[in-house]
């Protein structure tokens, strides 16, 4: 019998011992009442390009790696080219957003995005999220909301944690190179007070010659309850900590050659370690139906010793060129909000007034190294970094068919730089503070005939980091960014969802990829345009296929090309749900080729790659397999072209792509236990 055809049973039955007792007894009092069966509707969008993504969605994605979710966002790309534990590198929407320059990641509101860090200002190491412990994923693009500022150019992306799980679990997986997971998933506490505890061990060597030796710690501990009547509270922490080698980018030129193979190295010392602990505490309060107060704080210590060899031998012919990148800060800020809804006139308006306040704390060096051994300090640099940002947005709703969303915010920023060394010249030491403000408008049509009509316009930046703008007073340190679009999503097909979208962005100054120092700099302004295509169609009621395909162009503004920006992407999946047990789901994601250089003379050669997963559940049980790469394919998951110097080179260095390669066909399976 199912679990679902229980209660039904347990009813008949109750039903009949009933019946048989009131012929016999008095008469019975009132039955109980049964408590209230709350049903919850998604919030309406304000774009046809944001996307909700639950939980289910996710679920047969491949195990452990919790930036892989980003990939269900239309466009959204991702790549890892140091052995696993170095943040991602992101692509949306013509962006080479590096390791998160233009796109903003936050988790239950706390930012992931770290400012002025050691390896690229907007650096976001998402590894601290356990994949598992995720119920809802909130995907926006383009600069239109109020609630988001520093980063959120491309787009912003925040992970919402769930209360609790619906079972016990105790998880074990592993596969080829000698991969291992080990998973456990606890709610001690399911009723006033819900709580979750995750635990998640993760291991790797990775296909390549020197292995990767990656290994990953995670702990997650949520607590939430109702205080009173109205008034929730919810407080999470975790701690995260990683240790890896990596092969980094290899140059071409050096696979042709056969001086090594695509899975080599040149400096095998490549690597580094990481932590990151978190608080974060939300709490909510609503006096009345038409008010909301919340307040969201959170804290973060978060360190990183990371080492890249980028240009082998080219400014250092004796001992290399390879560099360690250290961080350490403290993070912490807080949200606050006030929502009230009103009718003047009839309309329906709410108002919302806002204060985010961030501080950010880092101790940054960059030094020269071989072997992992010290030569010398090239840069020590204290930073306190702060940010104040007022907001003030308006949903209202003139009329049925009509809905406004609207508001501003200003971001007001200020640097304290003291320096202990700075031997790459610039006095690296001041005070300086900026502000801009920013203005979002998106009007909403329909629904008519299930389809919704969207508009959009906004204003955004993405910070600087602070020690450029202590040398150079004249960079912008908030550049603008000016975006627009329009789309329209639409269920009018039965059992099909469909939406497409048109956008423009324009950025004042661009972030650049520097390979000699591993860094990035600041560009002239860029302009990208394109178009996006999703749908999701029921086939079956066991049976979905969801799929997007995006275009973008991106230049500079003297016509040259943004080196990386992605101009094709594409994904597909068919996922089958069989009322036994069984769940699979066949992948498709493409990237297409890319220009590699601003001439467009080089090419960043692009892949396409199948993934199929299965798993089935029986009672308690559950087993999984994943294979990666289905067919097999030579892919290179990050490509960069610079100059760079290997030994018996020219003192010049060869101009070259620069590349990590994708892992081959990869087999991985586990199985779990749920009580």
């Amino acid at each position: 019998m199912s679990r679902r055809a229980w209660p039904i049973a347990a009813l008949v039955v109750l039903a009949a011992q009933t019946s048989q007792a009131q012929e016999t007894a008095e008469p019975p009092s009132a039955p109980p009442v049964l408590p209230p069966v709350v049903v919850t509707a998604p919030p309406p969008v304000a774009a046809s390009s944001e996307v909700l993504i639950p939980g289910r969605d996710f679920e047969l994605r491949p195990q452990g790696r919790p930036a892989d979710v980003v990939r269900l966002i239309p466009g959204f790309v991702i790549s890892q080219h140091q052995g696993g534990g170095k943040a991602e590198q992101y692509f949306l929407r013509g962006f080479d957003a590096d390791h998160g320059t233009d796109v903003a990641l936050f988790v239950d509101g706390m930012p992931v995005n770290l400012r002025s860090h050691a390896h690229g200002q907007g650096y976001a190491d998402l590894h601290f999220l356990i994949p598992e412990t995720v119920k809802l994923v909130d995907g926006l693009k383009g600069p239109y909301f109020v609630e988001f500022g520093d980063f959120a150019t491309a787009g912003a992306v925040n992970f919402v944690t769930k209360d609790l799980v619906d079972a016990n679990t105790v998880e074990v997986a592993g596969g080829m190179f000698n991969t291992q997971r080990y998973l456990t998933l606890l709610s001690p506490t399911r009723d006033a007070l819900k709580s979750l505890v995750a635990i998640d061990a993760y291991r790797s060597d990775g296909p390549f010659e020197h292995g990767n030796g990656y290994e990953r710690f995670n702990i997650f501990a949520k607590a939430s309850a109702s205080l009173a009547e109205g008034m929730d509270l919810s407080l999470w922490a975790s701690h995260y900590r990683a240790d890896w080698h990596g092969s980094g980018q290899i140059p071409l030129r050096a696979v042709r050659e056969g001086l090594i193979s695509r899975f080599g190295a040149i400096d095998p010392n490549e690597g580094g370690q990481t932590q990151r602990t978190n608080l974060n505490l939300d709490w909510r309060w609503r006096p009345s139906e038409r008010q909301l107060l919340s307040v969201h704080a959170y804290g973060t210590y978060y360190s990183l010793s990371l080492f890249n060899n980028f240009t082998f031998f080219l400014n250092d012919p004796d001992h290399g060129d390879e560099i360690n990148q250290r961080d350490r800060r403290v993070l912490a800020g807080v949200d606050t909000q006030y929502a009230h809804r009103s009718e003047p006139l009839g309309v329906s308006v709410t108002t919302t007034g806002g204060l985010q306040y961030r501080l950010d704390t880092p101790h940054i060096v960059l030094a020269n190294t071989a072997e992992r051994h010290l030569l010398d300090r090239v840069q020590d640099a204290e930073v306190i970094e702060q940010s104040y940002s007022p907001f003030l947005k308006f949903d209202l709703a003139p009329l049925a068919w009509l809905r406004l969303v609207t508001g501003a915010r200003g971001d007001i920023f200020t640097y304290h730089v003291s320096s202990k060394v700075n031997s790459a010249g610039g006095d690296l030491n001041g005070d300086v503070t900026r502000a801009r403000p920013n203005v979002k408008a998106n009007v909403i049509l329909g629904p008519w005939s299930q389809t919704e009509l969207f508009a959009n316009f906004g204003t955004g930046f993405h910070s600087n980091d602070a020690r450029a703008v202590i040398l150079d007073p004249k960079l912008p340190a908030l550049p603008t960014a000016r975006g627009w679009e329009l789309g329209v999503k639409t269920k009018v097909l039965p059992r099909v969802e469909l939406s497409a979208t048109y956008w423009v962005l324009d950025l004042a100054s661009e972030l650049v990829f520097i390979g000699d120092d591993g860094t990035t700099q600041a560009r002239g302004p860029s302009h990208r345009e394109g178009w996006e295509f999703a749908t999701r169609v029921k086939l079956l009621e066991w049976l979905t296929f969801s799929g997007d395909v995006t275009t973008s162009r991106a230049t500079f503004d003297t016509g040259a090309a943004v080196p990386l920006a992605p101009r094709v992407t594409g994904r597909a999946d068919l996922a089958a749900r069989l009322p036994w047990g069984f769940a699979a789901s066949l992948g498709m994601r493409h990237l297409g080729d890319r220009f590699a250089d601003e001439d467009r003379h080089q090419t960043a050669r692009g892949s396409t790659l199948f993934d199929v997963t299965g798993r089935y559940r029986w009672k308690a049980f559950e087993a999984f397999a994943t294979i990666e790469n289905l067919t097999n394919v030579e892919w290179r998951e990050a490509q960069f072209f610079f100059t760079s110097r290997l030994p018996g080179e020219p003192a010049g260095g060869v101009p070259d792509i620069h590349f990590t390669p994708g892992n081959p066909r990869t087999v991985l399976g586990g199985v779990a236990v749920r009580f």
